[in-house]
Formats: structure tokens, sequence, C-alpha cells
């Protein structure tokens, strides 16, 4: 099991960037895959991105490919969400997630949540 905070949401225009922060604790972070989710009002929570334990494999949902970057360092305990060219309809609040396997984030399947941080995108 691993505890994860989120930080770096905030308010932004359309066609600006944030960074998301995932930190993590436990001495076995580089063991799992990680990755970040979305809930925008009204929506079920969607897949966003993910990466291995490793940072060596990075999957991307096809709506954020080009946009985001996922990263982590394994020394740091910690997971980034870098976003460029941001939409309104990113608005939602992001949430970092750990499984130990990518293949299981990528279909929602998740050990461990964030309590998540709110991105909002205005226009």
């Amino acid at each position: 099991q691993v505890q994860l905070v989120e930080s770096g949401g905030g308010l932004v225009q359309a066609g600006g960037s944030l960074r998301l922060s995932c930190a993590a604790s436990g001495r076995t972070f580089s063991i799992y895959a990680m990755g970040w989710f979305r809930q925008a009002p009204g929506k079920e929570r969607e897949f966003v991105a993910c990466l291995s334990g490793s940072g060596g494999s990075t999957y991307y949902a096809d709506s954020v490919k080009g946009r985001f970057t996922i990263s982590r360092d394994n020394a740091k305990n910690t997971v980034w969400l870098q976003m460029n060219s941001l939409k309104p309809e990113y608005t939602a609040v992001y949430y970092c997630a750990a499984h130990l396997t990518t293949s299981n984030l990528r279909v929602g399947v998740v050990s461990d949540w964030g309590q998540g941080t709110q991105v909002t995108v205005s226009s």
C-alpha cells in the first residue's frame, strides 16, 4: 500500500500549462506503476496517463497525447503530470493512482488513490 498526495492544481487560462505533482510514501515506490485519472463534474472518472515502475513505459489517453507528459523520480517518490496547451474541457479533479501494473491502471484498476487536486481551465 502507498499513500499519495497530489498538488499543483489551480486555475489557468486555455492554452496555458500546469504541472501536477504526486508525492508517495513508502520505501517500495519504485515497484508501483503510477497513473493519473480525472473526473469532470457529472462525468465518470477516466484514465489520463500512466507509467511503469521504472518509468520506461508510458501510456496516454488519446485525448491528451501530445499535450500531457507523465514522469517520475523514484529517488524522490514523486510522479508528475505536465499539462500543456490546456483546454476548458480538461477542467476536472485530477487523481494520482497506483497499482503494480500499467495494464491494470489503463483499465481503471487501482490499488491506491490520492485525494485529488482541482484543475480549472478558463476559456
